[in-house]
């Protein structure tokens, strides 16, 4: 079943019921059809003021004859005779001026769209929705709630007993109350017809016919160059509904948005035309949709909302972009840019310059302009440097979203790349460390000193002396260049970037807890006591898979997790030294002795062992993970790695595979816990990608 509704200016004419009448024959041929109509455009208004009239005779005679050459276009010789003589039943009715006068103007439209479907051959069924939508008595006019129960059981009922019918044409706006009286459906009332319809016959589609191309991303008479959105969630949706968006009136559409219906928002006049689809989907990664704007009662300020769907790690970059714009189209908005709310960003400006600010907002997230290009040396061409040439190539190095273009001018895993990068690279070019050099960070303070800024995914490059690693951080602050690092601990999970924002804001980190060795996770996780594989298998997969090093006896004694932690440390503020972490490695100091095959026969005579403790950690529910953790308060530090149990109640119970957590605690806040994937080349090269851009 296939539910189309068609507003005013939809049905206006002849020759738009003409168009309308193509467009519901075009999807009688795939499926059933509920056609939902609104009046003809202004007759609600006109039936308004009839209602108020004291001698509304003329204005009664004037909509009359508009329908009446509306029918005289539409139809010929008996056909047509008919026609006139319903339609002038109902302006007898009208001329009572009934209590409900507004009532009648769906019923003059679709009664002329049914008999024109029947003169065509279609089989087709008119339903009169004030038998079939029930409201609760209401003030006025405009009925209660409506009763949901009821309803879609008449409505149920009422195709069931016609099903030979082909097409089912219905008026919207229009109800009865349970005392019989008829009702309206209040604003969005035909819109609300048509999505109780949709809800009660499970469609498969919802069409909402208008003379707009669907949600656009701005008002094109505010923004000339705005264009249709294609697809959007229904909360973005009724997000920019509920802020200035006329397209949609969002409580008219929430029994199809209950039942998971898609609602195409699509354009009567340019039925080709994709225009909006609205679901349930969410997207993947941000995603700006729009920016509307809403008058506040008091005449002077609005309020004006960009609007976006999709992960958001606080947008603090989407605000600064907000005020630039602003500033640059001369606009002082009152008070700070707010993005706190998860999907939308908030801004108050002055009435008489918010067309100006809603354009300029627009210009910054929805307008092609010209894109600045970064120059990018990437060392290392490994895995990750790969991906990451991967990705800029699969997109030919364009960024529209960042106002960016990329390009790699050289990529290289030569020991003397850097020193070659200082020569040739133009200050405000990047440099990208995705090596495992454990030097080529002696090269960082010369090139931000140059000014290259540095991205680096290299955690060797980190995990240096405190002395070292500070006189990075100041090198980049004098010079006015990025020292970005975010992939080196968590990869893509926005670990660093949350424990700098709490320091930022005075939310000082009291402590840090974090799983985050890729490769124990790995071997921990996938080991089940006798029912798979043995710890040393497990344990030479991990090292073929490039999951360990070559020596996999350097990450299971934790010297991998202990610079992440020194980096998880130093963005909280605290100057953590190699020496200040005592470290229990996950297995006893006879494992660390002779080669890596010692090592291997080693685990194999002992798999009894293992395999018996952990069925007893499972008889008693507890895990094992390889924690990392540091902690802080008035008296100074302490930071350990160590093997502990955990139970179910703990988020390290629940890690899979080379999944990371990390749960960080702070003053002001409750722990915020981080999880996700912390293995993989193109996650990596992503984040890279991220820190680029930023």
């Amino acid at each position: 079943m296939i539910v189309l509704k068609f507003g005013g200016s939809s049905v206006a004419s002849a020759t738009a019921m003409s168009r309308v009448l193509d467009i519901v024959e075009q999807a009688a041929a795939k499926d059933r059809v509920v056609l939902i109509s609104s009046a003809i455009s202004g007759c609600t208004d006109a039936l308004i003021q009839i209602g108020k009239a004291e001698d509304p005779e003329h204005m009664i005679n004037s909509l009359r004859d508009r329908h009446i050459a509306i029918i005289n276009r539409l139809f010929t010789g008996t056909e047509r005779a008919e026609a006139i003589a319903d339609c002038r039943n109902i302006f007898t009715e009208i001329r009572c001026i009934p209590p409900v006068i507004e009532a009648f103007g769906e019923l003059l439209s679709t009664r002329i769209l049914a008999r024109k479907l029947a003169c065509e051959g279609v089989k087709v069924k008119w339903l009169d929705s004030r038998d079939l939508v029930r409201t609760a008595p209401g003030s006025g006019s405009a009925g209660g709630p409506v009763d949901l129960e009821f309803t879609y059981a008449a409505i149920r009922d009422a195709i069931a007993a016609s099903p030979n019918a082909k097409v089912f044409v219905a008026p919207g706006f229009i109800a009865r109350d349970t005392n019989g009286a008829v009702t309206t459906l209040g604003r969005g009332g035909s819109d609300y017809t048509a999505s109780l319809y949709a809800a009660a016959l499970q469609a498969d589609d919802l069409q909402i016919w208008t003379d707009v191309p669907g949600i656009m991303t701005a008002n094109p008479k505010v923004a000339p160059a705005a264009r249709t959105i294609p697809e959007i969630s229904y909360r973005a949706a009724f997000d920019m509904a509920r802020h200035g968006a006329k397209v949609l009136y969002a409580p008219a559409v929430e029994p199809a948005m209950r039942c998971g219906i898609a609602i195409g928002i699509r354009n009567t006049f340019d039925p080709a035309n994709p225009g909006t689809v609205i679901s349930d989907r969410r997207a993947v990664v941000r995603e700006w949709k729009g920016v509307s704007s809403l008058d506040d009662p008091d005449g002077c300020t609005t309020h004006i909302c960009l609007t976006g769907e999709g992960p958001s790690a606080g947008d603090a970059a989407a605000a600064r972009r907000i005020s630039t714009a602003l500033r640059d189209a001369g606009i002082q908005p009152l008070g700070e840019v707010n993005c706190d709310d998860g999907d939308n960003c908030f801004i108050k400006v002055r009435t008489n310059v918010a067309r100006n600010a809603v354009a300029a907002i627009h210009r910054e997230f929805f307008e092609e302009r010209a894109l600045s290009t970064i120059e990018v040396y990437v060392a290392g061409y490994g895995a990750v440097g790969k991906a990451l040439k991967a990705i800029v190539d699969g997109c030919e190095g364009q960024f529209p979203a960042a106002g960016k273009r990329v390009v790699i001018k050289e990529i290289s895993s030569d020991h003397g790349f850097a020193e070659h990068v200082l020569q040739k690279a133009r200050s405000r070019s990047v440099f990208v460390d995705c090596t495992d050099s454990v030097d080529i960070w002696k090269h960082f303070v010369q090139m931000l000193q140059a000014g290259i800024n540095i991205v680096c995914s290299n955690r060797r490059s980190l995990a240096i002396p405190f002395v070292d690693y500070a006189a990075i951080k100041a090198a980049a602050a004098q010079n006015g260049c990025f020292f970005r690092y975010d992939t080196t601990v968590g990869n893509a999970l926005p670990i660093l970037q949350s424990i700098s924002d709490g320091a930022g804001i005075g939310d000082g980190v009291t402590q840090i807890e974090a799983v985050v060795s890729c490769t124990l996770n790995y071997i921990i996780t996938h080991y089940h006591a006798g029912q798979g594989d043995s710890f040393a298998t497990l344990i030479r997969r991990a090292q073929a898979e490039g999951l360990t090093e070559p020596d996999p006896r350097f990450d299971l004694g934790g010297r991998d997790v202990l610079r992440k932690l020194l980096i998880l440390s130093r963005e909280a503020g605290v100057p953590l030294e190699e020496k200040d972490v005592k470290i229990s490695p996950m297995l006893g100091p006879e494992y660390f002795e002779g080669g890596v095959e010692d090592f291997y026969r080693l685990l194999d005579a002992n798999e009894d062992k293992f395999a018996q403790r952990e069925k007893e950690l499972k008889a008693k529910g507890l895990r094992q993970r390889f924690v990392a953790t540091m902690k802080r308060d008035a008296t100074g530090s302490k930071a350990e790695i160590s093997m502990q149990l955990v139970g179910i109640d703990s988020p390290f119970y629940w890690i899979d595979g080379t999944e990371n957590v990390t749960v960080i605690h702070s003053e002001e806040s409750y722990p915020l816990v981080i999880k996700g994937s912390g293995e993989g080349a193109h996650l990596a090269a992503s984040g890279i990608i991220r820190n680029i851009l930023q």
